[in-house]
């Protein structure tokens, strides 16, 4: 696909580069200028953005068919590793008593004794690793899901279709789940939690986001973000936890976070602590992934994080767009990235 898209032409876009000329061949003294990669994006005609930052410092910056640098973007599951940043800290904070903490003191309809026993053993950690046992809301489910007038009843009304803990099954109700939770626990709402605890120290301002019937903001999707806040967030991670020389999230969590607990039936990637993990170029990779190409890539060796957005929707393209981003990273980024770091060039 990839190579196909390398002999289409050009869309033009607005650019800002920060990178050195012509580096990642063979003899180069210099680094790569990603110049391949972004030829590529402008063939994606959903892209609408693409950001490279080393050691903190942005080293690429690219946007497309009309988007800009304030341009917010649905950055849809993304937002799981949102969550998963806010639970860590809620834990650190003791507001939790964490990972392995059941849910059910925070839910007292599984108290009542038509509930299926079982679903009193789930965890933090279950919800977390997608490993909760409900049946998913996600996919051909998610439609009724948020057409319903209780979200959070609706989840935890699922079925169990394996134990608590037993393997991975996606679904944004377990996400749901816990920003339900961190609204008890924290006694402000989702979004405000998430502005005090990561956007001040990131020097961001989160946007609010979508809220179910009973206000709770959407656990695990449709966040609103701008790339380069996005980027502060992976950079945060790369960074185990600090920002601005505070230590934001605990190294621990980061740590623990990119862990593979479990692997994804439906896309075979492996999932930690709201993370998904892969490699790349034989280069392990931690994302943030959301549907349609929206993408947080951390690459600790490399000391590389990577963001895109594109547009979400339906229509021709929508669900090879994810791949056909990821396939862009791994060739014409993280491959002439390492490629560069062998030859002592970067």
């Amino acid at each position: 696909m990839l190579s196909c898209l390398l002999r289409c032409a050009p869309v033009l876009s607005v650019a800002w580069f920060v990178a050195a000329p012509a580096w990642g061949q063979a003899g180069s003294a210099q680094p790569p200028d990603f110049r391949e990669a972004v030829q590529a994006a402008t063939k994606l005609p959903r892209i609408r953005s693409l950001l490279v930052s080393r050691r903190g410092d942005l080293i690429l910056e690219r946007y497309f068919h009309g988007a800009r640098a304030t341009t917010h973007a649905n950055v849809k599951s993304v937002s799981k590793s949102v969550i998963s940043a806010l639970t860590g800290i809620a834990i650190a904070r003791g507001l939790l008593r964490g990972v392995d903490a059941p849910i059910a003191p925070y839910f007292p309809e599984l108290a009542r004794p038509n509930v299926d026993p079982r679903k009193r053993k789930i965890t933090i950690e279950d919800l977390l690793t997608m490993r909760s046992g409900l049946q998913s809301t996600s996919g051909p489910y998610y439609g009724a899901w948020v057409r319903s007038p209780n979200w959070v009843r609706y989840v935890l009304e699922r079925p169990l279709i394996a134990a608590p803990g037993e393997r991975v099954e996606y679904s944004t109700g377990n996400t749901h789940l816990l920003s339900a939770i961190l609204t008890k626990v924290t006694g402000k709402s989702t979004w405000a939690f998430a502005q005090e605890a990561l956007g001040k120290p990131l020097g961001i301002t989160l946007a609010q986001w979508t809220r179910d019937p009973q206000g709770i903001y959407f656990g695990g999707n449709e966040m609103s973000m701008t790339p380069r806040q996005m980027i502060r967030f992976g950079e945060l991670y790369a960074n185990r936890g600090v920002a601005g020389g505070k230590q934001v999230v605990p190294a621990s969590w980061i740590d623990a976070s990119f862990i593979p607990r479990g692997r994804s039936s439906i896309s075979e990637q492996l999932y930690g602590y709201g993370w998904w993990i892969g490699m790349m170029a034989d280069t392990p990779v931690y994302f943030a992934w959301g549907s349609g190409g929206q993408y947080i890539f951390v690459i600790p060796s490399l000391d590389l994080v990577v963001a895109t957005t594109s547009t979400v929707g339906g229509g021709d393209g929508y669900h090879r767009q994810h791949q056909a981003v990821y396939d862009l990273v791994e060739r014409f980024i993280v491959q002439p990235v390492a490629f560069s770091l062998r030859a002592g060039n970067f």
